[in-house]
């Protein structure tokens, strides 16, 4: 099983995360931020990770920290449970439909950290959660993931939606890429033989 366990604790945040790339999807997540509980427990089920979460941080201040902070460690732990990448299948990719949102993304646990951001979030929250922090979640997870991130919006309009869209079809093209592939059982995918 391919698994890592993080704790990151700062000034701003003291944060403990469990995850199973190898999974079935089950999570608990308690961050403090009702919306992100929300988001990473439906990444957990579409991507089929086993993902345990908790955060304390400065949310009297404001969500920001709080959410950059977990998405630093979850990208940690991918690149952790990853370690070598021998065998798995790096590219994933999903279009997939929220209602009137449609979201694209596609991945590759390439080893370098790059976001090419597509969201055109409507408005400036959802609830208390302030839409921006989507980006800098992201951000946040393929800088410490190590992975190319695209992900795209041709339709939506509804705020909820369009990032609710975001993370399940992020969570199916991390666990496509993730996969272990048997043509490349013993090996590195990249003619570089590393990634």
């Amino acid at each position: 099983m391919r698994t890592s366990q993080i704790t990151r604790k700062t000034a701003e945040t003291d944060i403990t995360l469990s995850l199973c790339l190898d999974g079935t999807g089950t999570s608990t997540i308690d961050t403090g931020c009702g919306f992100l509980d929300h988001m990473l427990t439906l990444f957990a089920k579409h991507g089929r990770f086993d993902l345990a979460v908790t955060c304390k941080g400065d949310t009297q201040v404001d969500d920001h920290h709080t959410v950059e902070d977990i998405g630093i460690a979850l990208g940690t732990a991918f690149k952790e449970a990853l370690g070598d990448k021998k065998g798995i299948t790096r590219y994933g990719n999903c279009i997939l439909p929220m209602d009137e949102a449609l979201i694209v993304s596609a991945v590759d646990l390439s080893g370098r950290g790059y976001l090419a951001y597509g969201l055109e979030i409507p408005t400036e929250k959802v609830g208390t959660f302030d839409t921006q922090l989507v980006w800098e979640f992201w951000i946040a997870f393929v800088r410490n993931a190590e992975c190319t991130l695209h992900v795209r919006q041709p339709a939506g309009v509804n705020s909820h939606h369009i990032i609710e869209g975001a993370f399940k079809s992020i969570a199916r093209s991390l666990k496509d890429a993730v996969a272990i592939d048997a043509t490349y059982a013993d090996e590195i995918p990249s003619t570089k033989g590393v990634l």
